[in-house]
């Protein structure tokens, strides 16, 4: 990777004014470099000084003027300066501290990143460049330049260090934009996990309502039917039952399909399914349409959550409905009251030639995927000729 790439990057991830920042590090460097000749270094001493003259301002231009191109090349303008203030060290102006060079070293530690690691190929030119400083001070002195070892050796450490923390601090903050991003897309990721699970929900409603209507429906039309001859007044009470029921089945799939259709509630909330307290609706359902059944209830009845209410109605309707399809006699509806939950069983006698279906059909499927939701649970099967649907449900209501 090259440097004038990671420079870039070093621009992309932290926008700056550009030009005129560089040319005014540039401008202050060469500032600093000329007033530390006229002064005679950072400590004057009077070994070793060479003043002001037009050669000194060329090579101080040399050594902090390329500072304008870091962006292009961090460790070719790092080791254009450098090479002029080793020269002029050579020539004897006094210069214990190099600001040009400083500079540029600073720039090229902040430019790094991670796809250009530094390198002991990168450290080893360093190293060399700062000896050939120090070499070339001790040659115009005489001897060796304690002074310009400690000032621009602790610069040095200190340019490549604060340039470093720059480089770390650069990185951290591209790495919180990176996870605030990603942050965003689970959120909106889970958002639409949770529209479609509710999307699914309000499906299994409209499975269960419209299959318990037409169940019903079928029933009692064909009660109508066989009984149209022998009682008229009765099999037209129960055709205007029939009419009555399909209207409200109507509307109600028009609300849940134009919910689903939306994508989200409608400005009038869907109507939630019918509780317990609507049990003796659904029974006499049945029995006007010629079926027998018989409630028994046991314990003090408790009041249970909404979402236990609905799980409770839903499952009675369904498994009336499967005994209203396949049962042959009457059928029986047991509610236990417990301490901590209500118990729901629904028998029928059945065929003794009906072959039984693995697992259940979508029914079954979604009577034990609303026991499980809520904590409870659900079994059904045959038994001895019988077939008995079995569930718990807390009153809570609480999912697990």
């Amino acid at each position: 990777m090259s440097s004038t790439a990671t420079a870039h990057r070093f621009l992309a991830a932290r926008p700056t004014p550009g030009a005129a920042v560089d040319v005014a590090i540039a401008a202050l460097a060469f500032a600093g470099t000329l007033a530390l000749i006229r002064h005679g270094g950072v400590a004057p001493t009077s070994a070793g000084s060479a003043g002001l003259d037009p050669i000194g301002v060329v090579l101080a231009a040399c050594s902090a003027l390329p500072l304008v191109a870091w962006r292009r090349s961090p460790f070719g303008v790092f080791a254009v300066t450098t090479a002029a203030a080793v020269l002029m060290a050579a020539l004897g102006y006094p210069l214990d501290l190099i600001p040009g060079p400083t500079a540029a070293l600073y720039l090229l530690a902040a430019s790094r990143d991670r796809d250009a690691p530094w390198t002991g190929r990168g450290t080893a030119a360093v190293v060399a460049l700062f000896l050939a400083y120090l070499v070339a001070t001790a040659a115009a002195s005489g001897t060796f330049p304690a002074i310009a070892f400690l000032h621009t050796g602790l610069s040095w450490a200190l340019a490549w260090f604060a340039g470093d923390r720059t480089r770390l601090r650069r990185e951290q903050v591209v790495d919180l934009r990176q996870r605030a991003v990603r942050a965003e897309r689970e959120a909106d990721r889970e958002r639409l996990l949770a529209i479609a699970e509710e999307r699914a929900r309000i499906a299994r409603d409209l499975h269960d309502s419209a299959g318990h209507a037409i169940s019903v429906i079928a029933v009692r039309a064909g009660a109508a039917r066989l009984r149209h001859h022998q009682d008229p007044d009765r099999s037209l009470a129960a055709l205007q039952a029939v009419e009555e029921l399909a209207r409200q089945t109507v509307t109600e799939i028009d609300q849940i399909v134009g919910t689903l259709r939306d994508g989200g509630p409608a400005d009038d909330d869907v109507q939630a399914p019918a509780g317990l307290a609507s049990l003796d609706t659904l029974i006499a359902y049945h029995a006007s349409a010629g079926r027998e059944i018989t409630v028994d209830a046991s314990g003090v009845p408790r009041t249970l959550g909404g979402a236990a209410d609905q799980a409770a109605y839903r499952i009675l309707q369904e498994a009336l409905t499967n005994a209203a399809r396949h049962g042959t006699g009457a059928t029986r509806l047991e509610l236990a009251f417990g301490d901590a939950a209500v118990e729901l069983t629904v028998t029928n006698p059945v065929s003794t030639g009906a072959a039984a279906r693995r697992g259940g059909g979508h029914g079954l499927i979604g009577m034990r995927e609303r026991a499980s939701l809520l904590g409870g649970s659900l079994d059904a099967g045959r038994v001895d000729g019988t077939f008995r649907v079995r569930a718990r449900i807390p009153y809570g209501g609480h999912r697990p």
